[in-house]
């Protein structure tokens, strides 16, 4: 049976002045300033004919739930969107798999280990770093840990909070794709 989601849509920037095209004045190739914007995630070199594409980055949001029910999110500690609420998570690294990034990453932010993960969706994400528009596909897991009591802010987390799913604070939750994920998260558990 599918699963009707009220998605938070992500809006395009599409040469806006964080986008590569404004980052990039030579062709990394031949040198050339004949290097340019030939559609929204491509750049073209006209001289030697080199294509760079900016192509979506890999990563994780891993769900975990204590015994009540209640939801684990962190608090950014660092920009972009510090202050506000995520799940934890973040980047695959270059030849790393999917599932020991959510390893790593839980092992970095939670200071635990990883019992079962179960991936339940995946959404678009943009956001701003360096000054630079960065695409991703953010991977939403479910993941079961040791002991929820043992784990401890570290990382790039501030802090560490609990929330009933009624209560999740959607207008605190940094990224449209986390909000999807926890959205499409909760309207699982009323099928």
């Amino acid at each position: 049976m599918p699963i009707s989601v009220s998605l938070q849509p992500i809006m395009k920037k599409e040469y806006s002045p964080e986008h590569i095209s404004n980052f990039m004045h030579y062709c990394p190739h031949c040198g050339s300033s004949s290097f340019m914007a030939h559609s929204g995630k491509e750049m073209r070199c006209s001289a030697c004919g080199f294509s760079l594409f900016q192509n979506a980055s890999a990563a994780v949001a891993c769900i975990i739930v204590d015994e009540s029910g209640r939801i684990l999110l962190a608090r950014r500690a660092f920009d972009p969107w510090k202050g506000m609420l995520d799940l934890p998570g973040g980047f695959v690294d270059p030849s790393e798999t999917i599932e020991n990034a959510v390893r790593r990453e839980l092992s970095e932010e939670l200071a635990t280990k990883v019992v079962d993960m179960r991936y339940i969706c995946s959404f678009p994400n943009e956001y701003i770093f360096s000054g630079f528009l960065v695409y991703t596909v953010d991977l939403g897991f479910v993941c079961k840990v040791p002991d929820v009591s043992l784990l401890s802010a570290a990382d790039d987390v501030a802090e560490l909070l609990w929330f009933a799913p009624a209560d999740v604070p959607f207008e605190q939750v940094a990224a449209p794709s986390i909000r999807n994920i926890l959205h499409f998260y909760l309207s699982t558990l009323t099928e």
